[in-house]
């Protein structure tokens, strides 16, 4: 019987390796494909642009934020308690603001590059589906850098993905 299910397996694992030595396989680098399409350039452009509002804002805030800290510093000796109890408390809700709005920007910037990206990358996807049954092709590796692929002496399909995509 333990011959038998080695057999068996035995058979098993040479089919698959007949069926996939028999498979046309390539690959493709996606992230040299994704970072050469001129839509991603201009995406990369629109968040720069988003990136740099978020990131003056935020400056602008703290600026304010410091300012104030600072003329309430230097008039704390000269003001009644209930005040400088006021401008604490006060302090301390314009610095969760100045976080709120951090994470909130950090969020809408990440919403932003997915609503971006999400076609750009269908785009390519697309190609490489187009490209990859023209060519005949049963399976497409991504050979980006930590990609999964080890050994990518097959056929490369990029420059044939960046013909169908026009560039």
């Amino acid at each position: 019987m333990k011959q038998f299910k080695t057999l068996v397996f035995a058979l098993i694992l040479f089919a698959g390796t007949q069926l996939f030595a028999q498979a046309k396989v390539a690959h493709i680098d996606v992230q040299a494909l994704m970072t050469n399409m001129p839509e991603m350039k201009a995406a990369q452009s629109q968040l720069e642009k988003i990136k740099t509002n978020y990131d003056n804002e935020y400056q602008e805030m703290v600026q304010q934020y410091q300012t104030k800290l600072q003329k309430y510093q230097q008039e704390a000796e000269t003001v009644d308690e209930a005040i400088n109890q006021t401008r604490e408390k006060e302090m301390q809700d314009m610095g969760v603001r100045i976080q709120q709005y951090q994470q909130s920007a950090q969020k809408e910037l990440g919403k932003k590059e997915m609503d971006l990206l999400k076609p750009i990358m269908d785009k390519a996807h697309n190609a490489i589906k187009k490209v990859a049954a023209a060519k005949g092709y049963d399976y497409i590796l991504d050979a980006t850098a930590g990609g999964g692929v080890l050994v990518a002496t097959g056929p490369d399909i990029l420059n044939d993905v960046k013909k169908e995509l026009g560039f």
